[in-house]
């Protein structure tokens, strides 16, 4: 009896044993897909983390706002020293030899503004950004029944083969040029940092506009919050971007940009970012972010939101919803188209003495 009940104890040990090592091989075998998963999803995701709102490391709050004369001692924000980076007193030569020159008010477009008297429907411009890091989620965005501008990242593996995909849909081209940030995320190649001079910026915007098959229509900033607020790196930029024609949307990253009123000064044509469609990239958050943008187009005219070609659920929720949008009145536009449209009700309120 002793042998049988030895033996059948050996038996329930072996048997829990090899339950236990089931247990951890399915949690190891779990664990490795959620990892692999977990890299797939950043690998999509070009440069880490975009910036989609006002985003400032700590101790960056208030930059934009401290006198020169108390910012001595402040910590570099960028590969500039503390007193290169200061945005006013540094660039302040620069921006009075701007304001010297004679120069038209803004482009044809002008700023995003609501027109007296305008009988327009309520705009909304729709902007998918970080296009060429892979164009296997671009497809969906082409097929979009409405205009759109994609914005596609410069001298990547599939930079060129989406503008061609995009230049053969018919929607609008931009360039998404890469821009150095206050966090230190790497925007990626072909950047343009503050660090930079002058010609070299330029010589840097000049090779990824000419780097693609078709001239974009315009440019936007990849993060940026850096270059965008400081005047050095934002003239050169946006007297290249009047030279060559085309707009420049600031996607805003951060508060205290310069660009609207460098724009202003040197007669480039500009808009900006009014909403981010995928801070959160459920359905829902997305229907939500539309919503607001839907009520600052009935504030102001037309309102610009900008989503990410990445974005799992936002194609399909915008083909969605489209139906309802036109069915509500509103109307969807390119940036130039929107530019055009307002220059010609200009034009008209003006020549009929509005």
């Amino acid at each position: 009896m002793r042998k049988k009940r030895t033996h059948k104890g050996s038996y329930y040990v072996l048997l829990l044993s090899s339950a236990v090592l089931l247990v951890i091989a399915a949690l190891i075998i779990s664990n490795s897909i959620k990892s692999k998963d977990s890299l797939s999803k950043s690998q999509d995701v070009p440069y880490g983390t975009p910036e989609y709102v006002f985003e400032l490391p700590p101790g960056y709050e208030d930059l934009a706002v401290i006198p020169p004369e108390e910012r001595k001692g402040t910590t570099s924000v960028s590969k500039r020293t503390a007193s290169d980076w200061d945005i006013q007193a540094e660039a302040q030569e620069e921006i009075e030899k701007v304001e010297s020159e004679e120069h038209e008010p803004y482009g044809s477009g002008g700023p995003l503004s609501v027109l007296p008297g305008s009988t327009t429907q309520p705009t909304l411009i729709i902007v998918i950004d970080d296009v060429g890091y892979n164009n296997g989620e671009l497809d969906a965005f082409l097929h979009l029944p409405f205009p759109i501008n994609l914005a596609v990242l410069p001298q990547l593996t599939h930079s060129k083969d989406s503008v061609i995909a995009i230049h053969e849909a018919g929607k609008e081209l931009i360039l998404h040029q890469p821009m150095e940030a206050l966090g230190g995320n790497d925007p990626g190649p072909h950047a343009v940092y503050c660090s930079m001079d002058e010609a070299i910026i330029e010589k840097t915007i000049a090779e990824n506009i000419d780097s693609f098959p078709y001239p974009p229509a315009g440019m936007n900033n990849h993060m940026g919050s850096a270059v965008t607020r400081d005047s050095n790196c934002m003239i050169p930029i946006l007297k290249l971007a009047k030279e060559r024609g085309i707009y420049y949307l600031n996607s805003l990253t951060a508060p205290g940009t310069v660009c609207a009123e460098l724009s202003r000064k040197i007669g480039t044509q500009y808009m900006e970012r009014d909403v981010f469609l995928d801070n959160n990239g459920d359905r829902e958050s997305i229907l939500a972010a539309i919503e607001e943008g839907k009520q600052i187009a009935r504030q102001k005219g037309a309102a610009v939101m900008i989503g990410h070609v990445w974005s799992s659920k936002l194609a399909s929720t915008l083909m969605e919803i489209y139906p309802e949008l036109v069915e509500q009145g509103y109307s969807l536009s390119t940036i130039s188209q929107y530019m055009k449209m307002q220059a010609k009700e200009n034009s008209d309120n003006a020549y009929s003495g509005d």
